[in-house]
């Protein structure tokens, strides 16, 4: 029982109001109130108890993913849950199933890219769920490069049909998720042709399955793609193949909201704004985001009460030995993980507003936005999702031994999250872009034309190019403007210098391939400045609480000095800082670990995950943590007998020396 008392003598240090932090953490009230509710309903049903998930079979595991699947349903349907608490439930539920590329691809695409008529037509059927869609663009050839899929829908004037085929086997859809098993329908994305010409990549709706027995329909082969990374992990998710062998479909059924097929075969762009579609996008990624800060919050809240309740070493006459969290290694490689979660968290709240921002302007014909939304997006998806996935990987590692256990919740939790680093762009693709973006923001400086949105530093690149760091003592950098000029001379002058090189290539393109590692690394500067900048930028709102505001001041603080002490390279390199400077930025941070360290429990309490959750035996609330270890290796199957199945087979001989004729 020493861990409840660990754990209840840290949340008494705590120096900040603990609820007021949760409502933070969750961006208002409501939210907050929501998701609670929901967190314990999932928590208190033992149809969605997971504890068994990494000892199942993949047929069992699959299966009873459908039945947690479709219990979800009934409980959304009897309780009347609004589309907000029915997100919620799937969210707690915490299992990868097709429904999240139902509701998260399938019915998005729809609205996004098809007409009124289509999605008056496709959306009830989709909201009850009398049909499962997913999203079928990524083939077995062709992922990141959308322009090179292979699979064709060409239009068939005589009969008013699309004939979808998939030509080579390397035109094979791969890896849409709720594929393999369970959709009925899918939005196929596919090359366009009419009388022989190619009018590149568009959108079908596909029926797949038969809605009266399930059967793959005619000209159709359809399965699973196989066993994926991890125990349990995201083999719960029937990531399937496809393959078309000339099936029709009607025309109607092409999504037309921007580009249209006439039924003489004529193409035509429709009056809407073809950069609508880019609003689905910034909608996916921003999500994309979100769920980096909570899958980051998890591993944190796991690694950081463990660290709490684990001890080593540093006993004096016979008393306690030290709290692992109280070793500065500990410290210096736990709370910046705990500080990115916070950052994630903050920027993934501004994402939702910057989507709700160019949906307006989208609707209002106004363009100007865009170019610097999508790469915005494009290039936080990336930063995110890479942090997150490593940081989930530190955490395992600061839990020592015990968190190579699947019990300890971090395998099947680093198993399920990798994938992000891939789906919805390549990270490094994505920074490519990124990079892009910047370079055709540097060139255009000298135009007139202003940088907007988080490139409205550009603007003043001619100060930020000779600026010097105004820091003298290690308290300097605490300075929110010292940090934010710091990091905007960083990006500028990296940006830049690589906009220079690029000039010295008689072919652009050469020239940023040649350059593309430097580009990339400019992009993760502005990327991290980003990050830096909404997390400065909350706190200067009004946050309510005792001490809320102090603590996250102190994770700001944390963050950013973490990156400039990782990335100091950079900083010394484009003379942003001296070596002074960045000594006196490590002797701060050290000091800001210090101060965190009371209310480390604390902050991750405010993340409000119940244990059923968390899933971790390591991270459970009360802190119990070894005499549950200890019950749960008994419950491994392997235990089921007390001698092992083969032991007749394969022991015995061996030990009776029985092995005489064995070719070992």
């Amino acid at each position: 029982m020493e861990g409840i008392d660990y754990h209840d003598g840290e949340r008494s240090k705590a120096e900040f109001d603990v609820e007021e932090m949760k409502i933070v953490w969750a961006g208002s009230r409501e939210v907050f109130e929501v998701s609670d509710r929901m967190g314990r309903l999932v928590a208190s049903d033992e149809v969605f108890r997971k504890d068994n998930r990494t000892m199942l079979s993949r047929k069992d595991l699959f299966k009873n993913t459908l039945r947690k699947a479709a219990h979800a349903w009934k409980r959304i349907i009897e309780l009347r849950l609004s589309e907000q608490e029915a997100s919620w439930l799937r969210f707690y539920i915490d299992e990868p199933a097709f429904t999240d590329l139902h509701w998260g691809m399938f019915v998005p695409a729809i609205k996004g890219q098809g007409t009124d008529e289509q999605q008056q037509k496709w959306l009830p059927l989709a909201y009850k769920m009398q049909i499962i869609g997913c999203y079928a663009q990524t083939e077995l050839g062709h992922g990141s490069n959308v322009q090179g899929l292979e699979t064709t829908a060409t239009f068939d004037s005589q009969s008013d049909e699309f004939v979808i085929h998939s030509p080579t086997l390397t035109s094979s859809k791969w890896w849409p998720g709720g594929l393999g098993k369970v959709s009925t329908h899918a939005v196929v994305y596919a090359r366009l042709i009419t009388d022989g010409q190619d009018h590149g990549v568009h959108g079908f709706i596909v029926q797949l399955r038969s809605l009266d027995d399930h059967l793959p329909l005619p000209g159709i082969t359809i399965g699973d793609i196989g066993m994926k990374f991890g125990n349990g992990g995201y083999n719960s998710m029937d990531n399937g193949v496809l393959r078309f062998d000339h099936v029709r479909i009607p025309r109607d059924q092409m999504l037309m909201r921007v580009f249209q097929v006439t039924r003489e075969g004529k193409c035509v762009q429709s009056n809407v704004p073809r950069q609508l579609v880019y609003g689905t996008m910034v909608f996916v990624r921003q999500t994309i985001v979100s769920d980096a800060s909570s899958a980051l919050s998890r591993a944190v809240c796991i690694a950081t009460r463990y660290s709490v309740v684990r001890r080593q070493f540093g006993s004096q006459n016979g008393g306690p030995e030290t709290q692992v969290i109280d070793y500065k290694t500990q410290q210096s490689r736990l709370f910046p993980l705990l500080a990115s979660a916070y950052a994630f968290r903050f920027v993934g709240q501004w994402l939702k507003w910057l989507y709700m921002d160019v949906t307006q302007r989208l609707q209002a014909n106004d363009f100007s936005t865009l170019p610097e939304a999508h790469a915005c997006t494009a290039g936080l998806k990336s930063l995110t999702t890479s942090a997150t996935a490593d940081g989930i990987e530190e955490c395992r590692k600061l839990c020592g031994g015990h968190g190579y256990l699947c019990s300890s919740g971090l395998p099947e939790l680093f198993a399920v999250y990798v994938p992000a680093c891939t789906y919805e762009g390549d990270n490094i693709v994505l920074l490519l872009q990124v990079a892009r973006f910047l370079m055709k923001t540097v060139s255009q400086l000298g135009s007139g034309k202003q940088p907007v949105g988080t490139t409205a530093y550009m603007g003043r690149v001619a100060d930020l190019m000779q600026c010097c760091c105004a820091v003298q003592r290690a308290e300097d950098w605490l300075n929110p403007s010292v940090i934010l000029e710091a990091f905007e001379a960083r990006s500028a002058r990296m940006s830049v210098a690589c906009a220079q090189n690029l000039s010295k290539f008689a072919n652009s393109e050469e020239g940023f391939a040649e350059l593309s590692t430097d580009l990339v690394e400019a992009a993760v500067a502005h990327c991290q400045l980003i990050v830096v900048s909404k997390f400065i930028e909350k706190l200067q709102e009004d946050i309510p609480g005792k001490g809320v505001k102090r603590q996250l001041e102190i994770l700001c603080n944390i963050y950013a000095l973490y990156l400039l002490h990782k990335y100091v390279g950079d900083f010394l390199s484009t003379s942003c800082i001296t070596p002074k400077q960045a000594s006196l930025a490590n002797e701060q941070l050290r000091s800001l670990y210090a101060q965190a360290r009371p209310n480390a429990i604390a902050l991750v309490d405010a993340f409000n995950y119940t244990d059923h959750y968390l899933s971790s035996i390591l991270g459970c609330y009360d802190g119990n943590v070894y005499p549950k270890l200890y019950d749960a290796a008994w419950k491994d199957p392997l235990n089921a007998s007390v001698v092992p199945d083969g032991y007749q087979q394969y022991i015995r001989p061996m030990l009776k020396q029985q092995l005489r004729n064995a070719r070992l």
